[in-house]
């Protein structure tokens, strides 16, 4: 296999612009030109090679986000180890888990993660290597500052990975299911980088503020300055405003990413005030369909050509497809209110997307009759450079979410359902897991979803179905926009039962539950917990209905 290290973009860009600001940390200042990183990352990489950490080592990262951090990351790149990446606040039962199935061989963690691993005995079998980032206490191992120490001097430490080598494993944020670990290549993170910088026309120079760490690590690969912002990355709904505006007009920031929670909370603060973004060229958004209400709100704090951005995809392949604002707004939202579901866009080159029929059963192997017509909907599958093969140890996951084409190549179901329309656009209609199967037919979330969503006073909402598969019932819970009400929550729930009536596909739906906050996931905010909805809905009626009897 041809040696492809994604780290390798790294050195590439200190030789190309040494001098220019590679990180950026806004809280305190500190910053790290492309040499600096570079160099940092080196020595960091020799002192993990001394210590034990080398090729192939699955070690586990918890260390927020910040110069030790970024310094981690590329050095394990570099020498060819394995970080396991979990999102922390995905909860000590979970992490436990995940880490147990990753069987990781070392460690690296601030003192907090320390104390954790040893009190819950987090994957106690398999480490063999520790490193505190900080003082250390007694569990042994050595600190990051004596790994620096170790690696002051020598040669760059960068490995000639091959291709279809294991880069890292990333967990999935268990949005709908238990978290599984996905294999990482560096061929893997290699397309990724290839894609986004062709879709966005990204050039080096440019400046991000990613408000997800891991896409952050993709702007050194781009030659791209990271401002890292000040904020808590496992609550991005609700960040501070003023510590995103603040650092994308002292940075002139040209590229932002970030989540429809965070893009939703800093477009109603910023509009409210008049605040005007014009260094910025675009902004990403992922990880859930961004409403149209807070696209619009945020596209007008940009200048004209600006764009919103939001691709599809999922920690198994991204990106898949990508749609802009102009697109959205003029186009497709007005179907979204209609309940035709939420438009992702065209797929990118490459990547080749086929609507199958719906089945919760494993497929081994591509044949013919399973593509359905399009405007139908069906599973989305995709096959390409950046869809990942496989869950670590997880060999059932991977047979559900998994088909080999004849010619040996992986095709992932996403677990999303949808359909093409007439023009090759796809369609999202929700996850497949959460449809809703009642006796008169499957009802689908994003699609009901969208016409309830067009009610001025309802923020967001969420179809679940309470009762047995086959013969659930729909409900319908929804958030209430934070701005003042000129009617009752009765007066809003009979309005949603006439939006219903209108509709062929939501006329079963007449139980409507406002929700003062819905569940969501831990990564992006924005991910309903459907199943989590599910139950309180049913003790809701429940409770509703022995208030009656």
């Amino acid at each position: 296999m041809t040696p492809v290290n994604i780290a390798a973009h790294l050195p590439a860009m200190a030789a190309r612009q040494p001098d220019h600001p590679a990180i950026i940390f806004a809280k305190s200042g500190l910053r790290w030109t492309f040499a600096e990183l570079d160099a940092e990352s080196d020595r960091v990489g020799r002192g993990l090679v001394a210590h034990g950490i080398t090729r192939g080592t699955r070690t586990v990262l918890m260390v927020p986000p910040g110069p030790d951090f970024f310094a981690l990351v590329f050095a394990l790149f570099k020498i060819g180890a394995v970080p396991v990446v979990v999102d922390p606040g995905m909860g000590v039962k979970h992490l436990g888990r995940c880490l147990a199935e990753a069987e990781p061989e070392a460690f690296i963690g601030i003192p907090k993660a320390h104390v954790a691993r040893v009190l819950f005995r987090w994957a106690r079998p398999t480490i063999r290597r520790l490193v505190t980032v900080g003082r250390r206490c007694g569990w042994g191992g050595t600190t990051l500052a004596g790994i620096r120490r170790a690696g002051a001097d020598g040669s760059p430490p960068l490995v000639d990975a091959a291709a279809d080598e294991t880069a890292a494993i990333l967990f999935t944020s268990g949005s709908t299911g238990p978290p599984k670990g996905v294999v990482y290549t560096h061929a893997t993170f290699a397309a990724q980088v290839r894609h986004l910088e062709r879709i966005y026309g990204i050039e080096p120079g440019e400046v991000d503020l990613p408000t997800f760490p891991l896409f952050g690590l993709f702007d050194p690969a781009l030659g791209m300055t990271a401002v890292i912002p000040d904020m808590d990355f496992t609550r991005p709904a609700h960040v501070q405003p003023e510590n995103i505006i603040g650092p994308i007009r002292a940075y002139e920031a040209t590229n932002m990413f970030g989540s429809p929670a965070l893009l939703d909370r800093v477009g109603r603060w910023a509009a409210d005030r008049n605040v005007r973004l014009g260094s910025l060229k675009r902004v990403i958004s992922a990880g859930a369909p961004v409403p149209a209400p807070a696209l619009e709100r945020f596209r007008r704090l940009l200048e004209d050509g600006a764009e919103v951005c939001t691709p599809y995809g999922a920690t198994e392949a991204l990106p898949v497809s990508n749609i802009g604002s102009t697109e959205i707004l003029r186009e497709t939202a007005a179907a979204t209110a209609e309940g035709r579901g939420v438009c992702v866009g065209r797929p990118v080159d490459g990547i080749d997307v086929r609507i199958i029929v719906i089945t919760d059963d494993p497929i081994d192997g591509w044949r013919s009759g399973l593509e359905v017509p399009d405007g139908m909907i069906g599973e989305i599958t995709v096959r390409g450079d950046v869809v990942t093969e496989s869950y670590y140890r997880r060999d059932t996951a991977t047979r559900l979410a998994k088909i080999r084409d004849a010619d040996g190549a992986v095709r992932h179901r996403m677990g999303d359902v949808g359909y093409r329309d007439d023009v090759g656009r796809l369609w999202f209609c929700g996850r497949k897991s959460h449809r809703v199967q009642t006796a008169s037919g499957t009802l689908y979330t994003v699609p009901c979803e969208g016409v309830f969503n067009a009610h001025r006073a309802v923020r967001r909402s969420a179809l679940v179905g309470i009762g047995d598969v086959g013969a659930q019932r729909p409900v319908v819970c929804f958030e209430l926009e934070p701005t003042p009400l000129r009617r009752t929550v009765p007066q809003i729930v009979e309005e949603l039962r006439a939006i219903a009536l209108r509709h062929d596909h939501t006329r079963t739906i007449d139980t409507f539950l406002v929700h003062d906050g819905f569940p969501v996931d831990i990564r992006h905010n924005a991910k309903i917990f459907r199943e989590k909805l599910a139950v309180w809905a049913a003790r809701k009626l429940g409770s509703a209905a022995e208030a009656v009897s």
